[in-house]
């Protein structure tokens, strides 16, 4: 099983991009499965302008950019796992930006069985409102497509490095494997 994750986060030592680290050390630990980490904050994607070319020409979007690479490594990969820090109440922009590109390839995706996780890290408390919208963002996602949700995590974590000293959130992450 090819599994790739989604790091929409720019922080490379942040709460976020430790959490999928852990998913992804739990996985490579228990499993044989094929796991990449791409941190999308640092591929160049352009916001979709709905121009629709990519419907005419089998799904490629035609601005030069980063999206084509980054589109069909999700096409390829079985299972998908979004991770990002809460930003205005949302996903982060770059996350989004990718997000929004999926509609290139929307037809070929919803012919896909794929698997869906989220993993989204905030700094206010879990009982605010923007992990529920997000969550149900990503819920929406797997209803168009047809994929199937497995999990979507929270965690509020404001400080760089706090979420690593929370041994039950460690644990959780990479345990994760078993719902593969």
């Amino acid at each position: 099983m090819k599994i790739l994750i989604l790091n929409g986060s720019p922080r490379p030592r942040g709460n976020t991009s430790y959490a999928l680290s852990a998913i992804a050390e739990g996985i490579s630990e228990n499993t044989e499965h094929e796991v990449e980490i791409l941190n999308v904050t640092r591929l160049k994607v352009s916001g979709c302008v709905a121009c629709n070319a990519c419907a005419k020409n089998g799904g490629d979007c035609i601005i030069k950019d980063d999206t084509k690479s980054v589109i069909d490594k999700v096409y390829a990969a079985d299972f998908v796992i979004f991770g990002s820090p809460v930003y205005y109440f949302g996903i982060s922009s770059q996350l989004k930006a990718v997000l929004d590109k999926f509609h290139s390839k929307s037809a070929l995706f919803k012919n896909q069985n794929k698997k869906l996780g989220a993993v989204v890290v905030g700094a206010d408390p879990l009982t605010e409102r923007q992990y529920g919208l997000i969550q149900e963002h990503f819920n929406c996602v797997c209803e168009y497509l047809g994929w199937e949700k497995v999990f979507g995590l929270s965690y509020s974590a404001e400080e760089p490095g706090e979420l690593q000293k929370s041994v039950s959130a460690e644990q959780e992450l990479k345990e994760l494997w078993k719902l593969l």
